[in-house]
């Protein structure tokens, strides 16, 4: 009773900021992202009978019983036991090659992979959209990481959630993009994605004008997908990304994810795009900017972000495949 499987994390193209239900991670509005090869996580799932509680190892530590981190995971398996026909406890062995908790979408790549293992050594053997729709009770934004290229999470209507998963687009050989990460700061983030969402929904005024804005921005982005058109789905990216900054900063108290780097690295990106260079920006729930180009302007690209001086390292991600499992035999190599 044991598997391993990887996962991409995702950037979210047209944004998911907002939940209909907690308890289930319904989001309030669908969104659209792009998977990113180059990043990942793998994650080992072993189901044993010698051990008296679940085991988590994160990036080679072990995680204290009763920390958040710690919850997440084991109430999250939990969700797999209940699925299939036994109780043992789980030993589960995660690891990222990217920064954890910073903005990186960690917890995408990391509850995508996640559910892959753990349902896959419980004998349980579901279709990519029960997958995606367990993934998103983890983490609202694994469901799309189940996916390669492109993907779009659907909000879903029912109330038991099990129409509200993702749903692929276009492979990750449809257009050849390239994703600049440019890390602006080390270590965790002051607020948590999950925090700054509640309270932004509990207290800013502009957040509902904002969601309401999201499933035409969904349309616009897929037609502009299908049709490679960089210049359209830039302009929708960025105005769907300020839209969901501009609302949590105005909540009460605001959430502002963004240092100065971040603010600079706008600027910058807005006048290389002036200057003729095809390149637009987004940011998550942190302050890491990426930077989106056809792959032939790479070059280019890294050469503008690696001027700003708050830019600690760059990290170049294309689009990625879907979440897989990993063979007993590499695993054992």
């Amino acid at each position: 009773m044991e598997a391993t499987a990887f996962a991409h994390p995702n950037i979210a193209l047209v944004k998911y900021w907002g939940k209909r239900d907690t308890d289930l991670n319904l989001p309030v509005a669908g969104s659209l992202s792009l998977t990113l090869g180059g990043l990942s996580t793998t994650t080992r799932v072993r189901y044993r009978d010698d051990i008296s509680r679940d085991i988590v190892i994160l990036d080679g530590k072990e995680l204290r019983q009763g920390s958040r981190a710690y919850q997440r995971v084991v109430e999250f398996v939990q969700l797999v036991r209940n699925e299939s026909n036994h109780d043992y406890f789980a030993e589960v062995e995660t690891a990222n090659d990217f920064p954890t908790a910073a903005g990186l979408a960690s917890s995408a790549s990391g509850f995508a992979a996640l559910a892959l293992a753990a349902t896959s050594a419980a004998g349980l053997h579901l279709l990519d959209e029960q997958l995606s729709a367990l993934a998103r009770r983890g983490s609202g934004s694994a469901a799309r990481s189940i996916y390669g290229g492109f993907a779009e999470m659907r909000r879903g209507s029912r109330k038991d959630g099990h129409d509200a998963f993702a749903v692929p687009i276009a492979g990750p050989e449809h257009w050849d993009l390239r994703c600049v990460v440019a890390v602006t700061t080390q270590g965790e983030k002051d607020i948590s994605s999950t925090e700054g969402m509640l309270r932004t929904q509990e207290s800013s005024p502009l957040f509902t004008p904002w969601a309401d804005t999201v499933a035409g921005d969904i349309v616009e982005a897929t037609d502009a997908i299908k049709a490679r058109d960089f210049q359209a789905l830039g302009r929708v990216a960025e105005r769907s990304c300020l839209g969901m900054h501009a609302s949590a900063m105005a909540a009460d108290p605001g959430v502002i994810y963004w240092n100065p780097t971040t603010l600079e690295l706008i600027h910058r990106v807005r006048r290389a795009r002036r200057d003729g260079l095809q390149v637009f920006f987004t940011i998550d729930a942190g302050p890491h900017v990426k930077v989106f180009c056809p792959a032939r302007e790479l070059s280019a690209v890294r050469s503008v972000l690696g001027q700003i001086g708050g830019v600690s390292d760059l990290i170049v991600a294309r689009p990625g495949e879907g979440a897989a499992l990993v063979a007993a035999d590499a695993v054992n190599a």
